[in-house]
This record gives structure tokens, sequence and C-alpha cells, in this order.
């Protein structure tokens, strides 16, 4: 298994389990799920499907995972998105895009955009909240200022 750079949370290698071999479902529950109810179609994501949809939200903006969930099972003609595998996958996108980031990569996927810096996930990132809430502030600080220029 590949090694994160020091100071790292975890030995996990995030590329490997952004590329599992699943592709994304829906699946009609057999009984309640999360509260979910049963005979439900809900969404099981994968970490690529859960990236592509981050990186379309807008450079400033902020989406709750529920907006994100609703919108993942929207485009999927199912009633709900599974709130623990996107879960997992937020969390896969989050570590990637930040070891990119720390590798030097040009683009990331702005997963600050779509965690909550006080959530549970949050605090479990190898980033940390404070990075998150980081990002998001020099993000609105930059379109203040594209802002005020005009």
């Amino acid at each position: 298994m590949k090694k994160q750079p020091r100071g790292s949370k975890s030995t996990t290698d995030w590329e490997a389990r952004f590329h599992c071999n699943r592709e994304p479902e829906v699946k009609v529950l057999e009984k309640a799920f999360a509260g979910i109810p049963a005979a439900a179609r809900m969404l099981v994501v994968t970490p690529p499907l859960v990236d592509a949809a981050v990186a379309e939200i807008p450079f400033g903006a902020v989406v709750e995972a529920g907006v994100l969930r609703r919108a993942l099972a929207a485009s999927h003609e199912a009633d709900h998105t599974c709130p623990v595998t996107t879960g997992i996958a937020l969390r896969v996108v989050a570590e990637r895009a930040y070891l990119r980031m720390q590798e030097g990569a040009d683009s990331v996927t702005p997963f600050w955009r779509a965690i909550d810096p006080d959530s549970e996930l949050a605090g479990k990132l190898a980033c940390g909240r404070e990075f998150i809430l980081r990002m998001r502030s020099a993000e609105s600080a930059e379109l203040r200022n594209a802002a005020d220029s005009r």
C-alpha cells in the first residue's frame, strides 16, 4: 500500500480507493435504511461519480450534503442517494484531492465546497477543518475583490 506524506492521518491509498471496480447502481430497498423508506429507489454512489458532481460546484459556492445527494438521485432516476456511500465517497474524493494538492497538482476537485467544516467528516480529513474554512474564505474574498474591481 502506498504511504501518504508525513503528517497524514492514515496510510490509506486514496487513489486506489478512488478507482474502485464498481459502478453506481440504483437499488430498491427491501427495508428502511438510514431514514430512507422501504421500496424506495436508492442510488449507491462511487467516488468518481461524487467527484464529477463536486467538480461542477461553481467557484465560491457551497453545496450541503443533502442537496448533493438529491441532485445525484435525480440524475439517476432514484428517489434517494445512500448517505453512507456518499459520505465514504466524499472522504475518498477529499483525501485524494488534498494529496494531489500537496504533490503540486494544478487543478483538483474543490471538495471544500461540499464538506461542512463543522461535520464529523471534516474532522476526519487529513487537511482538517481549518483548511476547508481557509479555502472557502479565499474563494469568497476573490469573488468580493472581483466584484469590487468592476
